[in-house]
């Protein structure tokens, strides 16, 4: 089994996307390690808060049919291919991690380049996964984030993870 980690974002009926979509992860991989959720700007565009949070997976599944199910659940809640990168979203699941997979293929990248860059995909990592290492950089998550520039930071814990995913 690899442990893998999945980054989660929703700005569009957050609450029901975001629940509807640990429902059906939990299906999928059953047993998921739940980061806090966290309240942040949008960033690149004007719009509504995002809810983002991560959720780490045990599975033996390839990681290609891994993110294959991953874009089949943001269709399924009614996210649109096509649209800006920026821009408000029913779903956003990104696969950003997979053991110590290295890999940048067919428009899938892992590790992804976001956990360095934004703070909402960094802080809920280093806080289920704070002693794993980077598999690039070989540096653990919680340094990350303790090096992480907060300066001007909008983000905040709103929710100390989920008491039931039924």
């Amino acid at each position: 089994m690899t442990r893998g980690y999945i980054s989660i974002g929703s700005n569009i009926e957050k609450e029901r996307n975001i629940h509807s979509a640990l429902r059906e992860l939990s299906l999928l991989f059953g047993g998921l390690v739940v980061s806090s959720t966290y309240e942040t700007e949008p960033v690149g565009f004007d719009g509504a808060t995002f809810h983002n949070l991560i959720v780490g997976f045990d599975s033996d599944l390839d990681v290609k049919t891994i993110a294959k199910q991953l874009r089949q659940i943001e269709l399924d809640h009614g996210r649109t291919r096509g649209c800006k990168k920026f821009s408000s979203r029913t779903l956003d699941l990104d696969l950003i991690l997979f053991g110590d997979l290295i890999i940048n293929d067919d428009g899938l990248q892992i590790p992804r380049d976001e956990i360095e860059r934004y703070a909402f995909v960094l802080e809920p990592l280093a806080e289920i996964a704070d002693d794993l290492r980077h598999p690039v950089s070989g540096i653990r998550y919680r340094d990350l984030w303790e090096r992480f520039d907060k300066d001007g930071l909008a983000q905040k814990r709103i929710k100390r993870g989920w008491s039931s995913i039924e």
